[in-house]
């Protein structure tokens, strides 16, 4: 090779964490077409996920936990568009244009699967494409946590549907209507943790990809990069509402335990 793998590396992380342009690249790391190169072909040949999967197993087990987790949380979050490309569209509700992130994630914020499309979708709609086949992956999944927006008074039919076809119980977390602004609820807190987790890398701030693969390539980046920094005893400092009530609730539980 005439670049070293973790000089190719550290380039495609230095884009992930700083949102900079493939082509602005800095002269002391890789040039933008080798990294972007390795960064399209480890996509394309599931690298990225192999890898995610590997660390998420590693991290699960050192916390305790079985490597296949029985409860997960769904969330999406969406994102504008900063290019042109595939999946592009309107988010009425959210008044965004561009991309939805659909994200699975376990009880401890771990991402189990990911799914980006058009912002135009509808959760119920999106929370199909991010189930469907789960259960092959983590057959001892059994309750995926979800908010108001997938299971409502118009239309409850993700219930039958995960539970036909992924074997998969859908419960929701209402939201306090008596409080104003924000609030953090059961369960809900730990996708939204996740969430605050990837826009710290101002590449995922907004959707700067402009093929979906490439967008939920940089998400598992994200989240390896997170995941070794973890397995490393690199300690994150929380940032935000959510991060810190996710903190201080973790520190009950660790006190309870004691």
């Amino acid at each position: 090779m005439k670049y070293d793998r973790r000089l190719i590396l550290d380039t495609i992380l230095y884009v992930l964490r700083t949102g900079c342009p493939w082509r602005l690249l800095p002269h002391d790391l890789a040039p933008w077409d080798a990294a972007f190169r390795w960064f399209r072909a480890w996509t394309a040949d599931g690298t990225w996920r192999q890898v995610h999967e590997a660390l998420r197993d590693r991290v699960r087990i050192a916390d305790g936990r079985d490597a296949q987790p029985t409860a997960a949380v769904l969330d999406s979050q969406s994102a504008k568009s900063a290019e042109g490309g595939e999946a592009i569209g309107y988010d009425a509700g959210k008044r965004v244009r561009g991309r939805k992130r659909h994200l699975l994630v376990d009880t401890n914020g771990l991402l189990l699967h990911r799914v980006v499309h058009s912002a135009s979708v509808q959760d119920r709609a999106g929370a199909k494409l991010v189930l469907a086949g789960v259960h092959d992956q983590f057959p001892q999944l059994q309750l995926v946590w979800v908010d108001g927006g997938y299971v409502n008074a118009v239309d409850t039919g993700l219930i039958g549907w995960a539970e036909h076809h992924e074997q998969q119980q859908i419960e929701v977390v209402p939201r306090n209507a008596d409080v104003k602004g924000f609030q953090v609820l059961p369960r809900r807190w730990v996708v939204e943790r996740t969430i605050g987790w990837l826009t710290r890398c101002r590449r995922l701030a907004r959707d700067y990809e402009r093929k979906t693969a490439h967008a939920e390539a940089m998400i598992d980046v994200a989240m390896i990069r997170l995941m070794a920094a973890r397995l490393a005893g690199e300690d994150i400092e929380p940032e935000g509402p959510i991060e810190t009530e996710a903190a201080r609730r973790l520190a009950e539980d660790l006190n309870d335990k004691k």
